[in-house]
């Protein structure tokens, strides 16, 4: 893939790709006809992890660390104080967020008289109650009935 390609498959713009490529976290290789930059299936990837890295906040430096890892092929040096870890509970809540979402969403296609109303749900996810609670992440849409 060139990087337009790279760029429509990952969501991203040709800049985000290009600005990734010369920070060193994706390795086109070269098309010795042209000198284009080509990506594989696995620069997809990548683009798509840093993405979801990026949205929880972590900086390129330790998204750079964190590739580090799969560049050398050794196994992550994940503990308890590695940044990765301590995103966990947010990740966990996010997923959690975007699952009362999605399930609102489907309620509202499918059933929408028992479905709650869409300022139920917002309500809901700017409440405490969607955080992470002693028996883990709730669900906004749960919550709700």
């Amino acid at each position: 893939m060139r990087v337009i390609e790279l760029a429509r498959a990952g969501g991203v713009t040709a800049d985000t790709v290009r600005h990734y490529t010369r920070e060193g976290l994706l390795q086109p290789r070269r098309d010795p006809r042209n000198g284009y930059q080509l990506y594989d299936a696995e620069a997809l990837g990548r683009l798509r992890f840093i993405d979801c890295l990026r949205s929880l906040g972590i900086g390129l430096p330790e998204i750079k660390r964190i590739l580090s890892w799969v560049d050398q092929d050794s196994p992550p040096a994940v503990d308890r104080d590695t940044l990765l870890v301590e995103h966990g509970a947010r990740l966990r809540s996010r997923i959690h967020e975007l699952q009362a979402i999605a399930r609102w969403l489907e309620h509202t296609t499918h059933d929408h008289d028992a479905a709650p109303s869409l300022k139920q749900l917002i309500e809901t996810l700017g409440s405490a109650k969607s955080a992470i609670g002693p028996d883990g992440p709730r669900s906004a849409l749960s919550m709700m009935r």
